[in-house]
């Protein structure tokens, strides 16, 4: 496996400056009592050698860790999202995913990366020389970004994919998306509903198409009509109320529906009482 570890380090910085590591780390962290030649000598080093500090250079200093701990109930916190009261997939991921971890004496550390940003490269470049981490884990639509898969495979870091749409490197992590579709509307119509709404989530996210081309598949498998009974959501809980009011509406509305995630599930459940439908009811 390829090296992992930053090429350039602080011994590099101070040796090239011809000063002390300890004069690095505090240009590095900014403190006041470096005098401004010695502090543009280090930039200049820094500059030439391409250096990014990680969290182990900012500390030398010894005034900051540069880590924030937020501190929670362990016994709550894990029964909630066994009972999955944290509903958000992105937090039941992330409880998982830290429990997990815990046991085999590791830290789960999130990290916001723009999918959409011009600079993704050097950011993420960047976040993997400061934190040093001996795995990534790639939820969508990051799975499948060429531009990250590229970096993390030149750094030689192990990674896992949750639901990537095209193979590659890295472990692979599905669940049966258009299985389940197909179960829920299966259901559905075994309960005698005829008229079964989908929402579905942005295109963006392969898991969406999944899903879509589940309900659908169950649909024409079961001889019942998609026609009008399609709807576009993006995953929030006002792309799902918009999607509701419109699948609910007219005579010929649906008599059920099946939303693509929990937020716009939770929206479609408020329209449909405030039009006073009854749910779960037969139709």
């Amino acid at each position: 496996m390829a090296r992992r570890r930053q090429a350039v380090t602080i011994k590099h910085v101070a040796a090239d400056a011809g000063v002390s590591l300890q004069t690095v780390s505090r240009v590095i962290n900014n403190e006041p009592n470096v005098r401004p030649e010695m502090k543009a000598r280090v930039q200049a080093s820094i500059d030439k050698l391409g250096y990014v500090p990680s969290i182990a250079a900012q500390r030398m200093s010894g005034s900051r860790s540069y880590l924030i701990l937020a501190i929670n109930d362990r016994d709550r916190t894990i029964a909630d999202w066994q009972e999955r009261q944290g509903a958000d997939w992105v937090d039941q991921m992330l409880l998982g995913g830290m429990l997990q971890c815990a046991e085999h004496g590791y830290r789960l550390i999130f990290e916001l990366v723009d999918t959409h940003s011009d600079h993704i490269e050097r950011e993420l470049t960047a976040t993997i020389a400061a934190l040093q981490p001996d795995g990534l884990i790639l939820t969508p639509p990051h799975s499948d970004n060429p531009q990250i898969l590229a970096v993390l495979e030149r750094q030689g870091i192990p990674f896992a994919r949750i639901s990537p749409s095209v193979p590659g490197k890295g472990i692979s992590l599905n669940m049966n998306d258009e299985g389940a579709a197909a179960m829920a509307t299966e259901h559905l119509a075994a309960l005698g509903h005829r008229r079964i709404g989908f929402i579905s989530g942005p295109d963006e996210y392969s898991v969406s198409g999944w899903r879509s081309d589940g309900w659908r598949g169950a649909m024409e498998a079961l001889g019942l009509p998609t026609e009008g009974l399609f709807a576009k959501g993006d995953f929030s809980y006002a792309s799902g109320r918009q999607a509701a009011l419109a699948l609910l509406s007219g005579e010929d509305r649906a008599t059920a529906i099946v939303a693509s995630n929990d937020q716009m599930a939770l929206a479609t459940l408020e329209v449909a009482r405030e039009r006073g439908l009854a749910i779960p009811a037969k139709p």
